[in-house]
């Protein structure tokens, strides 16, 4: 797991072990394009990355992907949970709780990471700063929290990222 702030240089550093890991690996986009400017940002990512590179674009489901022998970046744990945070095009009161949103993250995680394949999971620190004014902002921060804290007690390693340089945090 690679975590750490906005531009730290977490996705780069991850696509750079998992090239070192592989020739050929995958790279799991779990973004939702939103607007012009993120759609920008993406194809970004798209240009910096080679054609060795398979990508897969997965908003939810990423178990329905065979990853099987293979080395994955998965960009990024907080993109991937807003989208089971936030039900698109439903109403307010259909949102799921923060504990369903989570429940349902953590049990895609667990049948996406049971393939024998190396995953390397990417992720913000979004709760560093202080406490949201916002009520869906805080439960999201939460939601994110408890996630990245699942992961973590998963991964064989988690790397911080600050300013561009990795810290070790767990594992060899």
């Amino acid at each position: 797991m690679i975590t750490g702030g906005q531009r730290s240089g977490k996705s780069q550093y991850a696509e750079r072990l998992a090239l070192n890991l592989s020739e050929n690996p995958i790279y799991v986009a779990t973004a939702h394009v939103w607007d012009d400017e993120f759609r920008k940002r993406v194809e970004n990512h798209q240009q910096r990355r080679g054609k060795q590179w398979t990508n897969i674009e997965e908003e939810k489901y990423l178990s329905r992907h065979d990853i099987s022998g293979r080395v994955a970046v998965i960009d990024c744990i907080t993109l991937w949970c807003t989208n089971f945070f936030f039900n698109r095009g439903k109403a307010e009161w259909e949102q799921p709780t923060v504990d369903e949103a989570l429940d349902a993250v953590k049990n895609e995680f667990d049948r996406f990471t049971s393939q024998d394949a190396t995953f390397i999971f990417v992720t913000n620190e979004i709760g560093s700063g202080g406490v949201s004014d916002n009520v869906i902002q805080r439960r999201f921060t939460d939601l994110e929290g408890w996630m990245n804290q699942y992961v973590a007690s998963k991964a064989d390693e988690v790397v911080l990222m600050v300013s561009g340089i990795p810290l070790k945090i767990k594992g060899k």
